[in-house]
């Protein structure tokens, strides 16, 4: 069974270097649009359109694979999730509601529920590939939830 160096950088790098990229793909898809839509009967939308939310999560789904396939499952889901709940806060944080703050914790628990899922699909696809069982391998523990180390 391959061992995995002990080295606490192993496991920051992929983390920051997904929540770097989850803060970009923020900047690039929703930064720039901060103006709202008036409809004709005053209500108002935006100011983020649907393709754009669409980019942004069709966009971090390639590096949460990626992260995820090479046993990067942790970093994956706290890095990503970390990236877009400081781009959300920074970004929603001039609403002088205070509601922003529901907003940002809702960004938060779904990014956590998405990233979470898909990488444990794809660490348990990577495994069945290779022929490991369930629990084997990093990424997840015997009971199936994330854990920091190696498998069972």
């Amino acid at each position: 069974m391959e061992q995995r160096p002990r080295n606490p950088l192993h496991r920051l790098v992929p983390t920051l270097a997904l929540a770097g990229v989850a803060l970009a793909a923020w900047a690039a898809w929703l930064g720039w649009d901060q103006h709202r839509d008036v409809h004709p009967d005053g209500s108002t939308t935006g100011p983020y359109e649907a393709w754009q939310v669409l980019g942004l999560t069709a966009t971090l789904l390639a590096p949460v694979i990626w992260a995820a396939s090479r046993g990067h499952v942790p970093g994956a889901v706290i890095g990503t999730t970390t990236g877009l709940t400081i781009a959300a806060w920074t970004d929603w944080s001039d609403d002088s509601s205070g509601l922003f703050a529901v907003g940002v914790a809702m960004l938060t628990v779904g990014s956590l529920a998405a990233t979470t899922t898909v990488s444990a699909i794809t660490s348990a696809l990577v495994r069945a590939r290779r022929g490991g069982g369930p629990g084997s391998g990093p990424g997840l523990g015997r009971a199936g939830g994330l854990s920091a180390g190696g498998g069972s």
